[in-house]
């Protein structure tokens, strides 16, 4: 039997959770694993959500960079994966100060289940575990995903970003600012730096 949450209250992880009723579709069931947990074919569903929900525009190396962290997995009654989200850990330099930091990969939701809060119940649990784990979070969203972050109480990066990379600190002045979630107050008169990795940096 589903568990029913309150308005706002976000699903403590690895429990049973029911979408609001007007949606009318089954029981669903959200779990985190490390990526060390997760099967071979967990993995593989995983990486097929990511072609479907994003319609082929979604690299090998987008998928890398969603490894080695806590995967929140949303399952129907019947163990298909239907949305999927990832935490992983990097460092932000910012005025002085190393960050560790909970950035958010590969969220996505089956595309003939959107719009039914199964992508907020994914990130109720990476939020969960951001509090818990990491200084602040940071993500970089699509167009499309921008509003159920900023919904959440994502907020956009007001200052200049760039990279510490492998020839030093690289200026990144056309890349669209990332989201961030809780942590200290930053200041946006101080440049933003994220660690370097291949494909896309942010």
């Amino acid at each position: 039997m589903g568990v029913t949450l309150p308005p706002g209250a976000r699903p403590r992880i690895g429990v049973r959770t029911q979408p609001r009723p007007e949606y009318g579709e089954d029981v669903t069931t959200l779990r985190t694993a490390h990526t060390s947990a997760l099967t071979p074919a967990e993995l593989r569903a995983a990486r097929t959500l990511m072609d479907a929900a994003f319609d082929g525009d979604f690299s090998d190396e987008d998928w890398e960079h969603g490894l080695g962290g806590l995967h929140a997995l949303v399952t129907d009654a019947a163990g298909a994966l239907l949305a999927h989200g990832s935490v992983v850990q990097r460092r932000i330099l910012h005025n002085g100060r190393s960050l560790r930091v909970g950035y958010v990969e590969a969220v996505a939701v089956r595309p003939d289940r959107q719009r039914q809060g199964l992508g907020g119940q994914v990130m109720g649990a990476l939020e969960q575990v951001v509090d818990g784990a990491y200084a602040l979070g940071a993500l970089s969203a699509s167009a499309d995903g921008k509003g159920l972050y900023l919904a959440r109480g994502w907020r956009t990066w007001q200052g200049a970003v760039g990279t510490l990379g492998p020839h030093g600190v690289l200026p990144m002045p056309e890349e669209d600012p990332p989201l961030l979630w809780g942590g200290p107050d930053l200041d946006p008169a101080h440049e933003l730096l994220i660690d370097w990795r291949d494909g896309d940096v942010f």
